[in-house]
């Protein structure tokens, strides 16, 4: 399950290749992230396969994790390009990561990530992010994402690239 309308990673990274919300990944999760409220406010909806089982009807903590990474993400992103009046999105990466586990996460019914941008300094964001299943928290997370220059491996990776398209 997606959100409606167009997500932010069609808007500025239609050639991601990211497992958990790359546009262009036939093989990941596929999430959509859309803003809900001003910059840095943003949500996901999703819903799992039995593929992304840990057992009987209840999602891997792992795909937990990566929705909670990758939705924080694009509170980090939206709120960086409003910050900075950029066109672009910045190249951003995870630097740190912490997910809390407070209940079993129903794969058989949609979940909604929430996240919200808590701090912006330089070119570091601070996340605070939720797992939903109809309406109960089942996981919290909380992410410090960085924009990476030049010489670093993601940079570039919201845009095609030789090797996202089998030109290397």
């Amino acid at each position: 399950m997606e959100n409606a309308g167009r997500g932010l990673q069609e808007r500025y990274a239609p050639a991601g290749r990211c497992f958990g919300c790359g546009p262009a990944n036939p093989g990941g999760l596929r999430i959509r992230t859309v803003e809900t409220g001003g910059p840095g406010q943003v949500e996901t909806r999703w819903q799992a396969s039995k593929a992304h089982e840990a057992f009987d009807r209840v999602v891997n903590g792992g795909i937990c994790a990566t929705l909670l990474d990758c939705t924080m993400n694009w509170a980090a992103i939206s709120a960086l390009v409003d910050h900075e009046g950029a066109a672009v999105a910045p190249d951003t990466v995870t630097a740190e990561l912490s997910v809390r586990y407070l209940a079993p996460t129903p794969s058989d019914r949609p979940v909604v990530v929430s996240a919200r941008v808590v701090a912006i300094d330089g070119r570091r964001v601070t996340v605070e992010g939720t797992l939903e299943a109809d309406g109960r928290t089942t996981a919290s997370g909380r992410g410090t994402f960085v924009v990476v220059g030049s010489g670093h491996a993601a940079t570039g990776r919201w845009r095609a690239s030789p090797r996202a398209e089998g030109r290397e």
